[in-house]
């Protein structure tokens, strides 16, 4: 990491961020979430972390609008995100999915304008300033010369990194994440996370990596079963205890004597 120490707490701006109360989402029978909580202040970086099959997925598709919640409710600022007319949401809220299965031939550039749909009409031609925007966040996540590239041509990666782009362009007040690192090799994980601090937008992530999820976030919610089990600030939420009751694994947690930030370190057996 290029920074010495951990990322600072993020500087709230204005607004109540997003409020997330008794939470619950049932399919067929089968309860996926459960009375969650879950707080998101203006300009923090909020994580999500469980093991597979917890919720997390889940949760993050009924904040960005793809699934209707059984029971709860979920506000942005003052504003109910679930009675919100789609484009409406769009306008406020972005979204980077864990996996994109493009069956279309637009190329990386096309991709990243459509995130200035939701801020126009539907007869508005693009701008130069549309333009500019695009520019910028190709320049930013590495991927101007893939501008022309057919999306369905590049790599997880080089895709994962567009998708990015794309909510870069949307300009929204949440920024919603399913494991933005996913293909990803170490150094555009370090980027795209870093970049997400630097925004000073309001984010809700879901990572794998614990390592990662204690340096770039403010909070942490830990889910299991489709529940938040614990929460708070990345040095009181990850303890041996925790990670054995949850994950079932053995580990121990430091503090890292240059970034500040825990440290898990697994253990066999």
């Amino acid at each position: 990491m290029t920074d010495a120490t951990a990322p600072a707490p993020a500087q709230g701006v204005a607004g109540e961020g997003l409020t997330v109360r008794n939470l619950s989402y049932s399919v067929e029978g089968r309860t996926l979430l459960a009375d969650v909580d879950l707080d998101a202040r203006p300009g923090e970086t909020v994580g999500l972390v469980g093991p597979n099959g917890s919720g997390k997925t889940t949760l993050l598709r009924c904040v960005y609008g793809t699934l209707r919640p059984t029971a709860g409710r979920i506000r942005l600022d003052a504003d109910d995100l679930v009675a919100l007319p789609p484009k409406a949401r769009a306008r406020r809220v972005a979204t980077v999915p864990q996996e994109s299965r493009p069956e279309f031939e637009l190329t990386v550039r096309e991709i990243v304008l459509m995130g200035r749909a939701p801020h126009k009409r539907f007869w508005e031609a693009d701008t130069a300033e549309d333009g500019r925007s695009v520019d910028a966040a190709l320049a930013r996540l590495g991927i101007a010369d893939l501008a022309g590239r057919a999306f369905p041509s590049l790599s997880g990666g080089e895709r994962q990194r567009a998708l990015v782009a794309r909510a870069l362009v949307q300009r929204p007040e949440l920024l919603v994440l399913d494991e933005p690192t996913n293909h990803l090799d170490i150094r555009y994980q370090l980027d795209i996370l870093g970049l997400i601090r630097e925004l000073n937008t309001t984010s809700v992530l879901a990572l794998h990596d614990l390592n990662l999820a204690a340096y770039y976030c403010d909070r942490l919610y830990v889910l299991s079963g489709g529940r938040v089990v614990a929460a708070g600030p990345p040095g009181e939420v990850l303890t041996p205890h925790l990670l054995a009751e949850v994950y079932g694994v053995k580990a121990e947690v430091a503090v890292h004597p240059g970034t500040g930030a825990p440290v898990v370190t697994y253990l066999p057996g």
